[in-house]
């Protein structure tokens, strides 16, 4: 007998159809009535609010699975971008590796060295190295808390040098949009630590593989997420 507990245990829709959802919301950048309306053409009926209720309790725990990641690189790209929450700015601070693969971001209401260095100490958290390279842009707040939580560690600073960091913001805005901006820092913070790792795992850079690389790795995204996503409960 069994003791692994079920945590789809008391939900009417099995688990193929609720990881499916939060796979089609944060692979695709979709809205929950997008999802819902893709769900409906299979013959599911489902609200989008039940969709919401599934990323919050579910998303949270696939995407901590992603984070468990083989070592990141070892050359990372940090960025910054604005974010409007009730008409006040906010920053989301945002890395990648030098392979494109996102190590984590953080939503802060400052710009400058106090809000830079809760960003490096979440980036090493749990890490037992410190990356080689670090590339900005000019922000002098990168430098100072740089010189603090990563001395010793090479810091270049340019203004399209961290052009790789750009893009991995584009679904983010995407998804932005669809909720019609932020309501707090707390539910982006909470969004983003759900659609980032999600998002990032099926973003193969397939213009870098061959059709059967691509085919390859493809099926090894699945296959990890339907070991992340319980695929046994099914």
């Amino acid at each position: 007998m069994s003791t692994i507990s079920n945590p789809y245990r008391g939900y009417r829709f099995p688990a193929d159809i609720i990881n499916q959802a939060v796979w089609l919301y944060h692979c695709f950048s979709l809205s929950l009535r997008e999802v819902e309306l893709i769900l409906a053409a299979r013959g599911i009926v489902v609200s989008y609010e039940t969709i919401r209720e599934w990323g919050l309790r579910f998303g949270q725990t696939y995407a901590k699975t992603f984070k468990r990641r083989p070592k990141p690189g070892d050359k990372w790209f940090l960025d910054e971008v604005f974010v409007r929450i009730r008409g006040k700015l906010h920053y989301l601070w945002r890395a990648v590796d030098q392979h494109g693969n996102v190590l984590d971001g953080l939503v802060q209401s400052r710009c400058n060295k106090k809000a830079v260095k809760p960003f490096f100490r979440k980036l090493l958290k749990g890490l037992c190295y410190t990356p080689r390279v670090i590339a900005t842009d000019k922000l002098g707040s990168y430098g100072a808390a740089n010189r603090e939580i990563l001395e010793g560690v090479e810091h270049r600073q340019s203004r399209f040098l961290n052009n790789r960091c750009e893009v991995p913001h584009q679904p983010t805005r995407r998804q932005e949009r669809h909720m019609r901006r932020f309501k707090s820092a707390q539910q982006a913070q909470q969004f983003l630590s759900t659609h980032s790792p999600i998002h990032n795992h099926f973003q193969l850079c397939r213009h870098r593989l061959s059709a059967n690389e691509y085919r390859t790795a493809r099926e090894h995204a699945f296959a990890t997420w339907r070991n992340a996503t319980g695929a046994a409960f099914v």
